[in-house]
């Protein structure tokens, strides 16, 4: 009797998806002896569509039918050959597969067997072409005088026991007249499926190497620019030193374009020198996943590709670091003549407040005599008022003398006039605080 299911929250919307993600892209199971055509095209992933229907007209010509949207992986049986198409961010793999021995290494091409026109319609640009031969190792170690003099134009070779012996991986990493290198593979004791991804990760490494070593004429074109941009920042700086304050303006828009076209160039390799980066992880991982035994007198896989990957990557990262070091002392010589900027402009404000105090201080001399003038004014009408009252009472018969009530009246006109405008003052302080 089964145990009863529990009752279980409901799934992440992703659950599935990233649980086969690390199922995606397995690996075929082949047997020597075969041969395989392998190719890596440079292309946006916006084509992807175009793309997919290219792959549904080859599976349509052999009696298979495509259904539903654009794959990142496939793999096809069409009867002539095997075929299996990877799908990456800025790449597209192709490895045509052809079973059995119809002769020697090399002697045949699994391309061949696929319509030459649906080649040509591929879309991209050839980043690796490789034709491989797997073969079955006869005797104990293969004749490598013999091997490069007969398959690989007696180039020097790079080869090593892969798998800790399991199998022999030679090329010389040549691209020949047609357009393609040669990996030859001879098995000793692979499993198909150890002879499915020891061949991936060998055909890996090629299209890896080459789209890290896209960030290098990347880098090589920064050099100059670089080196004109730290020369205008040491003018610049230095100019700062002695600057007058006429000078900072001109200063201020010099350093101004120079932080934007770093910025702009920055943004423009940003992409490139990290994919760079990536790439040449998975050449790293992929190398170590071979398990390399040395091969007296030949290169290793490592060996050769550490030669000239590792210092096209150091000049990568040595660009980028230069980038990075140049926007950050661009940024503080920003930050250092926008301070003097903001002195100056605190100077001139200072300035313009000073003078605003001295025209205050003269309005309020100004004001100040005109109140004394208006306190003698108000005392000169009052006391006119008060002449004519007392003139008016005189002609109604009281004994006043006119001239003399004026002349009393007026101290005290002046004194309350005085008091009412101080008392004003007080009021208008007041109300300011």
């Amino acid at each position: 009797m089964t145990s009863p299911v529990p009752s279980m929250p409901a799934d992440h919307p992703l659950r599935a998806v990233l649980n086969d993600e690390v199922h995606a892209r397995p690996p075929e199971s082949l047997v020597a002896p075969l041969t395989a055509s392998f190719l890596a095209l440079y292309s946006p992933d916006g084509d992807r569509a175009a793309e997919w229907a290219h792959l549904s007209l080859l599976a349509a010509r052999h009696g298979v039918r495509l259904d539903g949207p654009p794959r990142i992986h496939l793999s096809l049986d069409l009867g002539a050959f095997r075929l299996r198409f990877e799908r990456h961010s800025e790449f597209a793999r192709y490895k045509f597969i052809l079973t059995g021995d119809d002769g020697g290494p090399f002697e045949r091409t699994a391309l061949s067997r696929v319509p030459a026109d649906w080649v040509a319609g591929l879309g991209g640009k050839v980043m690796v072409a490789t034709h491989v031969s797997v073969m079955k190792l006869a005797g104990t170690a293969p004749d490598y005088d013999a091997l490069t003099h007969r398959w690989f134009d007696g180039n020097a070779l790079i080869a090593a026991e892969v798998g800790e012996g399991a199998a022999i991986a030679v090329t010389d990493f040549r691209v020949r007249a047609d357009g393609f290198g040669r990996l030859l593979l001879l098995d000793r004791s692979l499993t198909p499926r150890q002879m499915g991804r020891m061949l991936q990760r060998l055909l890996e490494i090629d299209s890896y190497r080459m789209m890290a070593l896209l960030a290098l004429p990347e880098a090589r074109a920064l050099a100059p620019f670089l080196t004109r941009a730290e020369a205008e920042l040491t003018a610049i700086t230095a100019a700062l030193g002695g600057a007058r304050e006429e000078d900072e303006p001109q200063l201020l828009e010099r350093l101004t374009q120079l932080g934007a076209s770093i910025e702009s160039r920055i943004a423009i390799n940003d992409f490139r020198f990290g994919a760079a980066a990536a790439y040449y992880a998975l050449v790293q991982q992929r190398i170590a996943e071979l398990r390399e035994v040395r091969i007296p007198g030949l290169q290793t896989f490592r060996e050769f590709t550490e030669r000239r990957l590792a210092p096209a990557m150091n000049t990568c990262r040595t660009m980028e670091q230069r980038e990075e070091s140049l926007s950050a002392r661009t940024a503080r010589a920003n930050q250092l003549l926008a301070t003097r900027v903001d002195i100056s402009h605190e100077r001139q404000n200072q300035a313009l407040l000073e003078s605003m105090n001295q025209r205050a201080s003269v309005q309020l001399r100004l004001q100040q005599t005109v109140e004394g003038l208006s306190v003698a004014a108000v005392t000169y009408y009052a006391a006119g008022l008060v002449g004519y009252c007392a003139k008016g009472l005189k002609a109604a018969g009281l004994h006043i003398d006119t001239e003399l009530t004026v002349g009393m009246s007026i101290p005290i006109i002046a004194a309350i006039t005085a008091l009412g405008v101080a008392k004003i003052h007080r009021m208008v302080e007041r109300s300011g605080h």
